[in-house]
């Protein structure tokens, strides 16, 4: 089963029994919790388009490992076409869920895997990059979701990760046998942890020798004994829960904390164990590569927030005004400015020892501050052309109330042509659109900090070089004998 359709894919979730907690209860079908499923069926858009004719060249390629057609989310990019493709696909799902799909951080977790297991493989010797071809071949086959586990609780802030009062703030290995390790901690953020099959886990931070404990990196199903997926509700969650005001109508978001209480990992699906100084590079890996995925899936939610704008312009009656094409004009340059940076990430990529191609770091960083800064400022614009009553707008409820509900259609009403109660879901999709806090905080800090960012572009760019651009102007020697 190279690709799944979406009724498989429901249907293999179903197969699984996680451990999981919501509101303060433990939740025995997640597949069918409210709150859950459209979460779900965001990242079933990915199986969706992969059956559907019109996407699948895109969405879909051959694997070098198997032979078989398979969906791009398990495929290792072999070439700068597949880095490319991997924006162009999120935009795409962008534009078709109004949030976020969630399948992009086990593509960038498989990718960053490729590269470093070679590179300790090469350095010790050890046998990791096979290991993590061969579970790529199985994620490959199965056509399975795998989302990514990377950032740590982290406790003190200020405090490395031995450092800690606590030791388990950072996930750390606590036991080695001869079968395997034993591991403990917590991963915070998970976006979609119950819409996927596995659980991908990579260190958060560059270590030291005597973090070696917290130098892990595996994969488990969802389902091992030992893992809690326990939800983080967001501002708008219980709309969900309730059936009305949903504002998107089928797809959402949440995020979980997935808490490893002394899991068992077989040694087979175990890729770094104790190589610290390789810790700094996986996560950095990760990190360019999500930081270019965020830059496909937020142009494409972008095009959403143009729409949206365009619409309530259109129900209020103000879309021949100036001042509001200006403001559309502003969406729609903050979402090609953003594709256009993480396009160039893509075709500056190189190709890598291990034979995957990595993305060009600086731009995919660049790309993330943009996309920080550019998605608040269209939240504030779509708000504003939308006006007020995104605020205060009464629920479809009382739009459906016997005795009021004349009330709500008569005073609700845009332009005389458009029903009332298609001027309110649009209301609804701006609220959701723009002061949902999931959404909110991923603008800032999905993908690492704006911090990391810059510190990653610092790092990263070559500034003797530029140093050298200026010297030649000013006519000082740049072999620095002047």
């Amino acid at each position: 089963m190279a690709i799944m359709t979406y009724d498989e894919y429901i249907d293999s979730l179903r197969q699984l029994k996680p451990t999981v907690y919501i509101l303060g209860e433990k939740v025995e079908n997640p597949v069918d919790h409210p709150r859950i499923r459209y979460s779900i069926n965001a990242t079933g858009e990915t199986y969706v388009l992969a059956s559907d004719p019109e996407y699948k060249d895109l969405i879909t390629t051959v694997s070098p490992l198997t032979g078989e057609r398979i969906n791009r989310f398990n495929h290792v990019a072999s070439s700068i076409e597949d880095l490319v493709a991997r924006v162009k696909v999120n935009r795409v799902l962008g534009q078709r869920v109004g949030t976020c799909h969630q399948r992009c951080t086990g593509l960038d977790g498989l990718n960053a895997l490729s590269i470093t297991t070679y590179n300790i493989d090469q350095k010790y010797g050890t046998e990791y990059h096979k290991r993590f071809l061969n579970y790529l071949k199985y994620m490959q086959e199965h056509d399975y979701c795998g989302h990514i586990g990377v950032t740590d609780v982290k406790g003190d802030r200020g405090k490395k990760p031995h450092e800690q009062a606590d030791p388990d703030l950072y996930l750390r290995v606590v036991e080695k046998n001869k079968d395997g390790i034993i591991v403990r901690g917590a991963k915070a953020h998970q976006t979609g942890s119950l819409n996927s099959h596995e659980t991908i886990v990579l260190p958060t931070v560059a270590m030291r020798a005597e973090d070696k404990d917290y130098a892990v990196a595996f994969a488990v199903p969802i389902d091992t004994p030992g893992v809690i997926h326990v939800y983080g509700r967001g501002t708008l969650d219980s709309r969900e829960m309730e059936g009305c005001d949903l504002g998107n109508q089928y797809y959402g978001k949440y995020c979980t904390t997935v808490i490893f209480d002394d899991v068992f990992v077989p040694w087979e699906r175990v890729f770094m164990c104790g190589e610290w100084e390789f810790a700094s590079e996986l996560v950095l890996r990760f990190s360019s590569y999500h930081r270019q995925s965020h830059g496909g899936c937020k142009s494409g939610l972008l095009d959403v927030f143009a729409g949206a704008a365009y619409t309530m312009a259109e129900y209020n009656g103000t879309a021949s005004v100036s001042h509001i094409k200006e403001k559309l004009t502003d969406i729609i340059h903050k979402a090609e400015t953003i594709y256009a940076c993480t396009l160039a990430s893509s075709y500056e990529g190189y190709k890598e020892k291990s034979g995957t191609y990595a993305v060009n770091s600086v731009l995919a960083n660049a790309a993330k501050i943009h996309e920080g800064r550019e998605l608040v400022d269209a939240m504030r614009l779509l708000l504003d052309i939308a006006g007020g009553l995104v605020g205060t707008l009464p629920s479809e409820l009382d739009l459906n109330n016997p005795e009021i509900g004349k009330f709500i259609d008569k005073y609700m009403k845009g332009v005389s042509h458009v029903p009332t109660a298609d001027r309110m879901k649009m209301f609804r999709l701006v609220e959701k659109l723009s002061m949902e806090s999931r959404d909110l905080v991923s603008a800032l800090h999905g993908g690492g900090s704006p911090q990391a960012h810059r510190l990653t572009i610092f790092r990263e760019t070559n500034l003797k070089q530029k140093a050298q651009f200026a010297k030649r102007l000013a006519g000082i020697d740049i072999l620095g004998k002047g």
